[in-house]
């Protein structure tokens, strides 16, 4: 049986899914638990993908298919890598929390794929900003600021939001449950995108009325 090429040759490295599972790790995954519950619940009509560096903290309504990074694979009811072994244009809501790295562009562009048009990709990732940074020192984890990640949705074809929204503690490895505009100082910040383009869709040619005979000149 082939072996399927790995998700994150370039992104972030197993060291970073081992932080999430730390204290402090744990602290930035429960400030997140509502932002990503209000997330896959947002497209009811449609099912939800979901890809998280560890198990859930929180049970979601509605269907969908979570599945854990496990180093270079994603795992769950299905274990597999790139390319998603998933529909096109067939999720309501893609959230990618802390599952792509600094320079990881094949699962953002093939979270892309799989949104169906109207829907909204989520990421949550790491603050470089913030004083938190220290607690995963070492880690060999890579951050970036909200204008490259925007970028990179943009390169994916989607349209992002202005203002992302900050969550997680700022210094403490205690739970936030809020959020902010913009990252501030916090842990980590989620950004949106939408994807906007609507699928091609055949045409019903128009029905040609039939034209009455001319009448006869008197």
């Amino acid at each position: 049986m082939p072996t399927m090429p790995a998700i994150f040759p370039t992104g972030q490295p197993d060291a970073a899914s081992d932080w999430f599972a730390t204290p402090a790790g744990l602290a930035v995954l429960a400030s997140e638990q509502a932002l990503v519950g209000e997330a896959l619940r947002a497209h009811p009509g449609l099912p939800w993908l979901w890809l998280s560096p560890g198990a859930p903290g929180q049970a979601v309504e509605g269907r969908g298919l979570h599945l854990i990074r496990r180093g270079a694979h994603l795992e769950g009811p299905v274990r597999c890598a790139c390319p998603l072994p998933l529909p096109s244009e067939a999720f309501g809501t893609v959230m990618l929390q802390h599952v792509v790295g600094g320079r990881d562009e094949a699962l953002l562009q093939e979270a892309a794929r799989v949104l169906a048009p109207g829907g909204h990709l989520w990421l949550l990732v790491l603050n470089p900003l913030t004083p938190y940074r220290w607690r995963w020192r070492g880690h060999r984890i890579t951050s970036a600021e909200p204008l490259t990640w925007r970028r990179r949705l943009r390169e994916a074809g989607l349209a992002p939001d202005a203002v992302s929204r900050g969550v997680g503690p700022s210094w403490r490895e205690v739970p936030a449950g809020d959020s902010q505009d913009g990252p501030g100082l916090r842990a980590a910040y989620a950004l949106r995108g939408q994807k906007r383009h609507l699928p091609l869709t055949p045409v019903r040619r128009a029905r040609a009325l039939p034209v009455p005979a001319a009448a006869p000149a008197v």
